[in-house]
């Protein structure tokens, strides 16, 4: 720690995260257990992509924008979980401040990019559906390029925004995180200055980055909706439906993990809900998306069964 000029407070130089569990006779189990999710994780993700990237037939934007989700997923769970992975390999439970500010970035960053990806899907869901006619001109190439491009740069400033106030703020102690990585709310409880401004800032950054988001998802299948229910086909009811099942899935699971870990500001604890809703943030949710997605895709499932050298003949397809 360094004295802080003009006080008598000092400047912390190191966190400690306090992990998920405080029994050492439990660690080595939660190691096995998180090294396993990661490598389901990374593979899986991996396995999507690289079944966009080898078949031709894939080459549209529906699995464009699937293709960085994957890429996000692997981002997102390698910036919280190999660290962990390390501190509990080395004993050693400190992360140094710029580190910290560091994970904070990058997660913020890429949960960001989430939000927007997410919404970029709904959108094409809506015009391959509601706007069949103009869906190529409306989704070509360039505009899949415009909205991932401009996706990144909104989710850049939001994580730049919140690293720099986060960097303004005052910790002279405690030092003790109680989870397994840095995030807004827990390092919010250890400043020893007023974090008003910061709270501000993540409910007014935060009704853009998700809030906006949110609405137009939910305007754009509503508007899926009316035009699934005027399909006279039950078959092409439910092609459409499918389509859309599981994009609406890891909606929910995203949208729902985030609403509660990022409105419970005022609450001092430092819960185990807390944690578990990180490991659903960091974990669970990018280890699903692969098994939501190729589960009730047949295309992507046969790209997988060749890739694999899996027989072509499961289930019949």
């Amino acid at each position: 720690m360094e004295s802080d000029p003009g006080t008598n407070r000092t400047t912390l130089k190191e966190f400690i995260l306090l992990g998920l569990v405080e029994s050492e006779s439990l660690q080595p189990l939660l190691f096995v257990l998180f090294l396993l999710a990661y490598l389901v994780t990374v593979g899986g993700n991996l396995s999507i992509l690289a079944a966009i990237l080898m078949e031709p037939k894939l080459h549209t934007p529906m699995y464009f924008f699937l293709g960085n989700l994957s890429v996000l997923d692997v981002g997102c769970i390698t910036v919280t979980v190999p660290p962990m992975l390390g501190r509990l390999l080395s004993h050693r439970r400190t992360i140094p401040y710029e580190a910290c500010l560091s994970q904070l970035f990058f997660f913020h960053l890429l949960v960001g990019m989430d939000c927007f990806l997410l919404t970029a899907m709904a959108y094409d869901r809506f015009l391959a559906i509601c706007r069949p006619l103009t869906y190529s001109t409306r989704m070509s190439k360039e505009v899949q390029r415009t909205l991932v491009a401009a996706s990144w740069a909104c989710s850049f400033s939001n994580a730049l925004t919140h690293t720099i106030a986060l960097s303004t703020l005052t910790f002279c102690g405690p030092n003790e995180v109680n989870h397994f990585y840095c995030d807004l709310p827990q390092l919010f409880q250890l400043s020893c200055s007023s974090t008003q401004v910061n709270e501000l800032l993540l409910f007014g950054v935060g009704f853009i980055m998700a809030g906006s988001p949110v609405v137009l998802i939910i305007i754009s299948y509503i508007h899926v909706a009316a035009a699934v229910l005027r399909i006279r086909s039950v078959e092409g009811r439910k092609k459409a439906f499918s389509t859309c099942g599981s994009h609406l899935t890891v909606v929910c699971l995203f949208y729902g993990t985030g609403i509660f870990n990022y409105m419970r500001l005022g609450s001092e604890e430092a819960s185990d809900k807390d944690k578990g809703v990180g490991v659903f943030n960091t974990v669970i949710n990018p280890m699903l998306n692969p098994l939501i997605y190729s589960l009730r895709n047949s295309d992507i499932q046969g790209v997988l069964r060749r890739v694999l050298g899996w027989k072509r003949s499961l289930n019949g397809e």
